[in-house]
């Protein structure tokens, strides 16, 4: 299951459909000044384009609140944060996993961007992530909370030639104690799984669990200002609010320009380092 609610939740993603990004709009100036005619006659066409805009966001807002599929997930998180999950699992109502590696993760791994050592991949599902940024130089863990999404993972990864480079562990995130840290965390629609109450213990775990020069990925997803959750709607301020008290400081946050299509455009890579000043004090 590759999301955590209360413990490990289902990782990979919950929605889909696909949106448009933003347009952006040029306007040309004419030399005679801010009452130019060409000005006068933009504006109209600025306000008609900034509400299609509008009206693409509220669209992108609704597609959570009205699929079915996620609807159904909700239902069974109530009140059985942990069962719940599982009960998606064995019914089949997995729309979060992708079938196939993080695209983005993939990209850095395959150009040499990310830390080598020991890796963790929270709520790891099936186990796509954990495979694909496994090698000699980097043992990676996948946490999850779902009977059934760990004996997938282990099936799936058992015939594949980086295998031994990959351990997959029936946990609750919340309460698991590793033997050893890690260099790097990498954190998709995790974050977003939990109760939003949960937040600053999460990233309390994610400072315990990597070394003071560890990296944490998070690929954060779903921005957006839909109503309830799992998913819960996240923002960039949401992972500072809870990440900067516990010493970390984004190096990166651009948008996710490998995001699937169902994503593209509600996506943003962050990447954190813990402030060595903070560190000291910790």
């Amino acid at each position: 299951m590759r999301a955590a609610w209360g413990g490990l939740l289902s990782k990979t993603i919950l929605f889909s459909a696909p949106f448009p990004p933003p347009s952006t709009l040029v306007a040309v100036v004419g030399v005679l000044g801010t009452r130019s005619l060409g000005i006068r006659a933009t504006k109209p066409k600025m306000e008609k384009k900034n509400g299609l805009e509008r009206e693409a966001v509220r669209k992108k807002e609704n597609v959570i609140n009205s699929n079915p599929k996620v609807n159904r997930i909700q239902q069974l998180m109530n009140g059985h944060s942990h069962g719940g999950w599982e009960k998606c699992w064995d019914q089949g109502l997995t729309p979060w996993d992708l079938g196939q590696a993080t695209p983005i993760i993939l990209h850095l791994h395959q150009s040499r961007a990310l830390p080598k050592g020991r890796a963790l991949v929270p709520g790891c599902g099936t186990g796509y992530d954990v495979v694909a940024i496994a090698s000699p130089e980097r043992h990676v863990v996948g946490l999850e909370i779902s009977d059934t999404a760990i004996q997938k993972a282990k099936e799936l990864s058992s015939s594949l030639p980086n295998a031994n480079y990959v351990t997959f562990l029936k946990a609750d995130f919340f309460t698991w104690l590793p033997t050893e840290l890690f260099d790097l965390i990498f954190d998709y629609t995790f974050f977003c799984a939990i109760e939003p109450d949960m937040r600053l213990a999460w990233a309390q775990k994610m400072r315990d669990f990597l070394k003071p020069n560890g990296e944490l990925i998070t690929l954060m997803f779903p921005i957006s200002d839909h109503i309830d959750g799992p998913p819960y709607k996240v923002s960039v301020s949401d992972y500072e609010e809870v990440l900067h008290p516990m010493g970390f400081q984004a190096t990166s946050i651009v948008d996710n320009e490998l995001a699937v299509g169902p994503r593209r455009g509600r996506e943003k890579l962050g990447r954190w380092k813990r402030s060595s000043v903070i560190q000291s004090l910790l």
